[in-house]
């Protein structure tokens, strides 16, 4: 029993806190043998976690003299995660900016369609964009008549093989999720996040090899994005699954819309990069994003503490306000929880649906929308490819204030659905006014394409972290741990369908009609938002209930808003 538990304040940890323990008698230099008790299995616990501690952290604490304190650990966490999860997007953008180039031939064919469907205007453009090197990145980078790469250039409809690039990988990726998720529960997260790393960025330099070995077969691409998308899927998971095990429920949804910038940071460092490196030819697009993930795979492993137990911080300790895990009970022995018994944790399935049409939408956005601008007349011209690239970061820089925002409303509130499925209503018109008034200019083109990335990312990114990591440690697991990472590969998981669906579809549809694209998008998001009307009743409910009793009535009627899961 710790006396003077409730001293520990909001604060956190310190290595000074530890010490006062010791040097007042009321625990032993060993914090696993005074706060679990002095056994054989408690001493094989403290060894198996001085195995876990990265050799990066070891070094530091022999060169301080000191152990690394919580706060510095969890700062250490949030930046890694960060950087690891960027630069994974990062990668996978870059197949998005390189589609131009490796089939060009489809920009005269849309380009004339487009053009008679929507009246030129004559306003200002943004010069320095459109004045973007494009004959070097086609012509004598291009491997066929009329510029390109064989097999895309030369099939009668190139944005098919592109969509089914694009499908091969997301597909892969969807499949994997699943595996992953139960792996991360049951092996150390740092060495899973790392494998996927490196895995990652050796395949994405394969497709860009491709251009330096000569290689025209299709499968060759199709199986080296296959191969990408399985190494890609060991990334989410963990890095949810590891973050949650070191941040608290205290605003989750606002921290975690912050740290979930990282998805559109990754985008836009990935189309900046492409796109300046499509002038050296479109190889280096993938090989440079390639050998950074790479290299942050390995500062991943050297460094990265999944959890407080691997430099020795007891969690009740430095989490006494709101831990994010439930305290659970001793007698209680911890095993990971199953894929069906995932799925039946209340609120899963419904936001599970409800991110595959979320994703559906923001894929579509991520793998073409810098093909649709560069195909697109933007008052009456058309941009580069490289162009193109830069002008569709904006799409992303407004998913960076989507995913906070949602996640701000949704602490505010404490209503997770409601929020979301009130952005997933407000993107249909954005949507549809973007393809209306888009091509008018680039101002209009921007201001819209930065109010619809706000709108179709803010679910996504709220979803994707603050509303699985409430999954995830939901009341029904009695406190269990070893769910997170479960869950958040189901609902990552079912999204990732979503995700591998809609461009697919695109590259088939668009060769047709990009109104149509358009269409299905807002389709989409209609259905993604009635899939959790009845969790929005049940936070309707809980709210009316709440200001008519003093007692709070949500806890029963939702599982999935912060206050829901809060101790009695």
């Amino acid at each position: 029993m710790i006396v003077g538990y409730s001293g520990v304040g909001r604060q956190g940890c310190t290595d000074r806190l530890y010490l006062s323990y010791i040097s007042a008698g009321k625990l032993s230099s060993d914090p696993f043998t005074s706060l679990m008790g002095s056994s054989s299995g408690h001493q094989r616990s403290k060894t198996r976690s001085r195995n876990r501690k990265p050799l990066g952290i070891q070094l530091l604490e022999r060169v301080r003299g000191s152990p690394i304190s919580f706060r510095s650990c969890q700062a250490l966490v949030l930046v890694l995660t960060f950087l690891s999860y960027a630069s994974y997007h990062a990668t996978r953008k870059t197949t998005s900016v390189v589609k131009s180039v490796l089939d060009p031939k489809t920009k005269t064919n849309l380009g004339t369609s487009s053009a008679h469907y929507w009246p030129p205007s004559h306003l200002f453009y943004l010069h320095n964009l459109k004045d973007a090197d494009n004959s070097s990145a086609g012509g004598s980078l291009s491997s066929g008549g009329g510029g390109g790469w064989v097999p895309f250039n030369e099939a009668e409809d190139g944005t098919a093989l592109l969509g089914e690039i694009d499908l091969a990988f997301l597909g892969a990726y969807a499949a994997g999720m699943f595996f992953a998720g139960h792996l991360g529960d049951r092996v150390d997260l740092r060495v899973l996040l790392t494998v996927g790393m490196v895995g990652t960025g050796l395949f994405t330099a394969a497709f860009g090899a491709g251009y330096w070995l000569d290689v025209h077969s299709f499968y060759y691409f199709l199986a080296v994005q296959m191969v990408a998308g399985l190494f890609q899927s060991s990334g989410w998971p963990s890095v949810v699954a590891v973050v949650g095990n070191w941040f608290g429920k205290s605003k989750r949804g606002l921290i975690m819309g912050v740290w979930n910038a990282h998805t559109s940071v990754g985008n836009i460092s990935g189309s900046l990069v492409a796109a300046a490196m499509l002038r050296y030819g479109w190889c280096w697009s993938f090989v440079v994003p390639g050998v950074v993930i790479a290299l942050v795979g390995l500062a991943v492993f050297l460094l990265l503490p999944v959890a407080p137990d691997v430099i020795g911080v007891q969690e009740d300790l430095c989490l006494k306000d709101a831990p994010l895990l439930e305290r659970r009970r001793a007698d209680v022995e911890e095993k990971a929880v199953g894929f069906i018994e995932a799925w039946r944790i209340p609120g899963v399935a419904p936001f599970a649906l409800c991110l595959f049409f979320c994703k559906l939408v923001a894929y579509t956005f991520l793998y073409w929308l810098p093909f649709y601008i560069s195909h697109t007349a933007i008052g009456g011209e058309y941009l580069s490819d490289s162009a193109a690239g830069v002008l569709s970061t904006l799409f992303d820089v407004g998913g960076v204030v989507g995913g906070i925002l949602a996640g701000h409303i949704s602490d505010h509130l404490d209503a997770r659905a409601l929020t979301a499925a009130s952005f997933t209503f407000s993107a249909i018109p954005a949507l549809f006014f973007y393809r209306v008034y888009g091509n008018v200019s680039l101002a209009w083109n921007i201001a819209l394409m930065f109010v619809t990335g706000m709108l179709v990312n803010g679910p996504y990114a709220l979803i994707t972290t603050a509303v699985s990591a409430d999954l995830g440690t939901h009341s029904s697991l009695n406190g269990n741990s070893r769910a997170l990472a479960t869950v958040t590969a189901i609902i990552d998981g079912t999204g990732s369908i979503g995700a591998a669906v809609g461009p697919l579809l695109t590259g088939y549809i668009s060769a047709r009609s990009w109104s149509a694209v358009f269409t299905m998008l807002m389709a989409s998001a209609l259905v993604a938002g009635l899939l959790l009307s009845r969790l929005v009743a049940a936070e309707v409910v809980a709210k009316m209930e709440s200001r008519r009793t003093p007692a709070p009535a949500a806890s029963d009627l939702l599982p999935v808003s912060s206050s829901s899961m809060d101790e009695p």
